[in-house]
């Protein structure tokens, strides 16, 4: 059965100031890794969006989806799926959440969505289909999100930067039964193919991502050790 492999935990040095590696040299490094396509998560923060606080947000919005439509471009030329996702940091509390289901048109009619913390802005995306993965929850300055609240859990994070504790998470994924991803969280070269998921089947869109995971589609999980 064939397999394909895609990186649920990627960042743009377009978008996320921590990031060292623009989105089209991203693109070609996944493709020569043998990566059939990404997850673009750059950070949606209230930092973010409030560095051009006079602008409209239709401006920011735009602003904020520069790395993945750069990389969209340039997956498209070289045969990589490229899929928008958000890692959003809400106001209430340092944890991160990995989002995914979306579109832009979503984005542009719901405004500083960093401001509603989780259970108001599981209340907004209610019968969207979208989800909500906890990333890293066990790294330092994180705090364990009741499950009701999620649909998974990074059980794996390859930042070699971070102890993310991967073990623990998994451990509390298995007991919550909650949905079990893997993510390179790529920021810089030496991020690479470090985590990411492997299933029987292309995924082309956001749809066609939720899909795969909430249905059983992944068939394998990628670490790096």
């Amino acid at each position: 059965m064939r397999q394909f492999k895609y990186d649920t935990h990627v960042h743009t040095s377009e978008v996320s100031e921590c990031a060292k590696v623009p989105s089209g040299e991203m693109v070609r490094m996944y493709r020569d890794a043998g990566y059939h396509g990404v997850v673009i998560t750059d950070h949606y923060t209230g930092y973010f969006f409030n560095k051009s606080m006079s602008k409209s947000w239709e401006f920011k919005i735009r602003q904020y989806l520069t790395g993945y439509y750069n990389a969209l471009n340039e997956g498209i030329k070289l045969g990589l799926q490229v899929i928008p996702g958000m890692e959003i940091t809400f106001e209430e509390n340092s944890n991160d959440y990995l989002i995914y289901g979306f579109d832009e048109y979503f984005l542009k009619k719901h405004k500083e969505l960093h401001k509603l913390g989780l259970k108001n802005f599981k209340k907004c995306i209610e019968g969207r289909g979208f989800m909500v993965v906890q990333a890293h929850p066990f790294r330092l300055f994180m705090t364990q999100t009741p499950p009701e609240l999620l649909d998974g859990v990074e059980v794996y994070n390859g930042n070699p930067r971070h102890d993310s504790r991967n073990l623990l998470a998994l451990e509390y994924a298995k007991k919550n039964d909650l949905i079990k991803l893997s993510g390179s969280d790529f920021h810089q070269q030496q991020d690479l193919a470090r985590g990411g998921i492997l299933v029987s089947k292309e995924i082309r869109n956001p749809l066609e991502f939720v899909d795969a995971i909430r249905n059983g589609g992944i068939t394998g999980l990628i670490r790096s050790r």
